[in-house]
């Protein structure tokens, strides 16, 4: 009780400091959409510390660079805490597997499934693959898992490097592959609130949909039952082949995905280079009136940012309300804030994920 007390409170405190914040935009009322207070991330990494027989997972604070050790972590999935004392216990005993291991990352999904990532200071050889499928076989009598072994220019994979997970949208599930060091939302509960509410926001849609910085297609592809079609980018190409896999595995008829880059796209839009990856996709045979942004923490850039002005409506996912700010004194101009939101992706920190609907005025 304590716990989700201490909660509420944080959360208020952020809610408060950002409905000033954006308060010049508009007498919005900020929709809240609140986090479960522990095992919330479905991903977690770790250092590892070798001290004598001893070995433990650890974290550093980042002002005094004070390392702690970790051998439960609330923020996470109840699977990664289940994973962790058993995985310490195989490695502590195994020369082979805990020698020059200076990492440990974990992927789990609500399905159930985790992915390891050992990272290593040494090369990898036969011996360390058989007993790590041993670990893995050990570890499987537990629950679903996957070992991926990392070192310099080296990438051993067990058996396969992703999990699959389910997103639960306004009542229907939307099936995704999260890749090993891919990006994807940390946490799952609060991502299902978001897909709804940019789905609840574009409902009844006429047009086409642009979407800059798709990565594998999370929002995407709940999105395109709103919109006749929907063109999306994304530069990272393991991010662009498993938005491939998961438009598929959903079953999406209305999406493309092209691999450019939110500069590149609007050179190409504007006419102002050709691209060979833009073979096969007629930019002229879509009606881009609504555009879908969920940049990067440094928010739009300038060309993306003027870009985005010609469109009937934007929707704007942002991991920091301070370029989200910076970049709306410019849309404002030509839009008006329809809805604004607060994701609580990130408890207990000071770290806000927001959405906002623009529409012209």
């Amino acid at each position: 009780m304590s716990d989700q007390l201490s909660y509420q409170q944080q959360l208020d405190e952020k809610v408060a400091r950002l409905s000033e914040q954006f308060a010049e935009f508009g007498d919005v009322p900020m929709t809240v959409f609140q986090s479960p207070a522990q095992h919330y991330r479905m991903r977690a990494e770790f250092r590892v510390w070798h001290d004598g027989d001893e070995l433990y997972h650890i974290m550093f604070d980042q002002q005094s660079k004070q390392k702690y050790r970790v051998d439960q972590f609330n923020t996470a999935s109840e699977l990664i805490n289940q994973a962790m004392p058993l995985l310490i216990e195989h490695l502590k005993s195994n020369d082979i597997l805990r020698r020059k291991l200076f990492q440990i990352d974990y992927l789990s999904s609500q399905q159930g499934e985790l992915l390891i990532s050992l990272l290593y200071h040494k090369q990898l050889d036969e011996h360390w693959l058989e007993q790590a499928e041993q670990l893995q076989t050990a570890l499987r009598e537990h629950f679903p898992v996957f070992i991926i072994g990392r070192a310099r220019k080296q990438k051993l994979i067990l058996d396969r490097d992703f999990v699959n997970e389910t997103l639960t949208v306004n009542g229907r599930d939307y099936h995704y592959r999260h890749v090993e060091n891919s990006f994807t939302q940390p946490n799952a509960a609060v991502c299902e609130h978001m897909l709804s509410w940019a789905q609840d926001c574009t409902k009844d849609m006429t047009g086409d949909l642009l979407e800059l910085y798709c990565g594998n297609g999370n929002f995407s592809i709940p999105l395109a039952a709103n919109f006749r079609q929907v063109l999306a980018t994304e530069i990272a190409k393991p991010s662009v082949d498993s938005a491939q896999h998961n438009i598929a595995a959903n079953a999406v008829n209305n999406l493309n995905i092209i691999r450019l880059s939110s500069e590149e796209f609007t050179q190409a839009w504007r006419g102002e280079r050709t691209f060979r990856r833009l073979e096969g996709i007629d930019l002229k045979s879509y009606q881009l009136d609504t555009l879908f942004v969920d940049p990067p923490r440094a928010g739009l850039d300038e060309q993306t940012r003027e870009m985005a002005m010609n469109f009937k409506r934007v929707l704007y996912i942002s991991c920091n309300p301070d370029t989200l700010h910076r970049d709306l004194l410019r849309l404002t101009d030509k839009y008006r804030v329809e809805k604004l939101a607060l994701f609580d992706q990130f408890p207990f920190t000071h770290h806000a994920e927001m959405g906002v609907w623009l529409v012209e005025k």
